[in-house]
């Protein structure tokens, strides 16, 4: 975990190393402060036999300034270079996580929740930063002025600082004590907040739905849970922490009376000077401050170890799907052949999702997918573009196993567009030109008339530059289907996959669209999953999916005398009173 971590601090290094010797330095000045306040007051104000030395004093007085200032700037060094190095340490982690996320496979990303790598890239940082931060100042400032401060009290009176050195052993484990007991806490606190952003997420992402069913209530309860659940655990937490306080003060104030007691005597005793019972008292505060430094340290970096260890598993994650060594590097064409497929998407599934499934497809046919709701179809053709693995058999494309493929490569060929479709936060042009980030307004223009787009797009009044809000709230849900059509088709590429991209247009335009399929990309290989068999009736040929088995696999009007499960829905869709816009062509 260290390993991981640390190559993140990167070209950091230097600010890493230099803040600790800032802050030693400032403590070694802070340290010296003392003493020159027991020499004003035992040889400045009561020098002479007792008249004083006012020379003595300026000289003093000046060592104590100019150590003042030392301290002042070796601290405020300290502070600049551990804040550049802690937040570059954050920034690091957040683009090596955000990196690695981009290279995971589909399975890779269904170990984490949404929500989850929200939060480790956001909190989880965070507290990394700030642990970081910690550890490169205080955590080098504690100890250290902890031992100068020990060894100093020594050098004036090892009677008296032995109070200090039992005061530091009963202190240390009290606050071990608690330090433990608060940290089972804060560790329960993460898996609380992907929850709680796991809430916001999905209620912002479907508050229409929330609205249309006058959800808020629920809603607001749900996210109320949530944030209890954090809210107590934290008072749980602090209310162990909050211990430090009043432990502290009694040590403090226990030390004081004790040092002030037996230095008293001491003084009488002409053993102590009254300005090194000064220095004692001094030293005295320094030791336990850092004390109390180094618990709320221990608290800091017990929270961080959980999101440590949350961060490294993003970082450490391998992609499930990796290129070859030698891998290649051109799909020959957009035949396709699944040969005894089975998949599933765990592996220790006691049942594959796709059964020993056998197809051939040509380059350039138009093959239509039908088949109930939890019949496999999606799955099938995630495969194509290797999204995920074939769990047994072979899938090829062009010839060729997509395993040998270079990945990118692979899906360069291969466009889909998905069930859920995706618009980002742009213009229209730049939406679409993620098919093609080099294509130009007028290929942009010919792939949104063979998705039937541009005729909706010249009525927007900013046309192709109108403005797409995030999900693509401001397009209605036919309009997005087009525009990503439109998006994969700018890939130009040698297998299209339309998987139910066409459920929310009507009957006409979709006739539309696979006749422009048919006479302007006839050498893609065009994969069309819907519900109305009047989308795919006059593909090529069918297949037929059910319960992740292929049942059938040929043209229409065969599949019609063969295959009773296309005939039943068939004629289930025939009797209907059938859609509600005008007739196909």
């Amino acid at each position: 975990m260290l390993k991981t971590l640390g190559a993140q601090i990167k070209e950091f290094k230097k600010d890493s190393l230099l803040t600790p010797v800032f802050m030693i330095g400032e403590v070694i000045m802070e340290t010296i402060i003392p003493l020159l306040m027991a020499s004003i007051i035992d040889d400045g104000v009561n020098g002479n036999g007792g008249s004083g030395d006012m020379n003595h004093i300026y000289l003093i007085g000046v060592l104590m300034l100019l150590s003042a200032l030392l301290s002042l700037t070796f601290g405020i060094l300290g502070g600049q270079f551990g804040s550049r190095a802690s937040a570059g340490f954050a920034r690091n982690l957040r683009k090596a996580m955000y990196e690695n996320i981009q290279t995971f496979s589909f399975s890779n990303i269904d170990k984490f929740s949404t929500s989850g790598l929200v939060t480790r890239l956001t909190t989880d940082v965070t507290n990394m930063q700030n642990a970081y931060q910690m550890i490169l100042r205080m955590c080098m400032r504690a100890p250290a002025s902890l031992i100068c401060a020990m060894a100093m009290s020594f050098m004036i009176s090892p009677r008296l600082a032995s109070i200090y050195l039992v005061a530091v052993l009963v202190l240390g484990c009290v606050l071990a004590l608690i330090v433990t007991q608060a940290t089972k806490h804060f560790t329960q606190a993460f898996p609380k907040y992907d929850a709680l952003n796991e809430s916001v997420q999905e209620n912002v992402s479907a508050i229409r739905v929330v609205k249309a069913y006058v959800r808020e209530d629920y809603e607001v309860e749900k996210f109320k849970t949530a944030s209890n659940n954090i809210y107590k655990i934290f008072c749980k937490a602090e209310g162990i922490v909050v211990w430090n306080g009043p432990v502290m003060n009694l040590t403090v104030y226990t030390c004081i009376l004790l040092i002030s007691w037996i230095g008293a005597h001491m003084i009488v005793q002409e053993s102590l000077t009254t300005g090194q019972l000064m220095s004692m008292l001094t030293y005295c505060m320094n030791i336990l401050m850092s004390l109390m430094m180094l618990s709320m340290i221990f608290v800091m970096i017990t929270m961080s170890v959980a999101s440590a260890r949350r961060i490294c598993e993003v970082l450490e994650e391998k992609a499930d799907l990796t290129n070859p060594q030698e891998p290649v590097r051109e799909v020959k064409d957009g035949s396709i052949r699944f040969d005894n497929v089975s998949f599933s998407y765990k592996k220790d599934a006691r049942e594959s999702v796709l059964k020993d499934v056998n197809l051939e497809i040509k380059s350039g046919e138009t093959i239509g997918i039908i088949g109930g709701t939890g019949s496999a179809k999606s799955s099938l053709v995630n495969l194509i573009s290797r999204l995920y693995d074939v769990t047994e058999g072979k899938l090829l494309v062009g010839g060729v196993d997509v395993k040998d493929y270079d990945c990118e490569e692979l899906r360069n060929q291969v466009a889909v567009v998905l069930q859920n479709n995706v618009l980002f936060s742009g213009t229209i042009l730049e939406n679409l030109r993620w098919g093609d980030k080099e294509a130009t307004e007028e290929e942009c223009r010919h792939a949104c008339e063979l998705a039937c787009a541009d005729e909706f797009i010249q009525k927007m009044p900013d046309g192709y530059n109108t403005y797409i809000e995030q999900g693509g709230t401001n397009v209605s849900g036919g309009q997005k289907q087009r525009l990503c059509i439109a998006r994969a088709l700018l890939k130009k590429p040698k297998i299209l996959i339309l998987d139910d991209s066409t459920s929310a247009v009507d009957t006409a335009t979709d006739a539309r669209i696979r006749k422009a399929f048919a006479e302007s990309i006839p050498g893609t290989t065009k994969l069309i999953i819907a519900q109305r068999i009047s989308s795919v009736e006059h593909a090529d040929k069918i297949i037929v999916m059910n319960d992740g088995q292929v049942m059938g696999f040929a043209p229409h009007e065969e599949l019609l005398e063969t295959n009773e499960i296309y005939r039943e829905v068939y004629d289930a869709q025939m009797s209907g009173s059938g859609d509600f816009d005008e007739k196909a062509g």
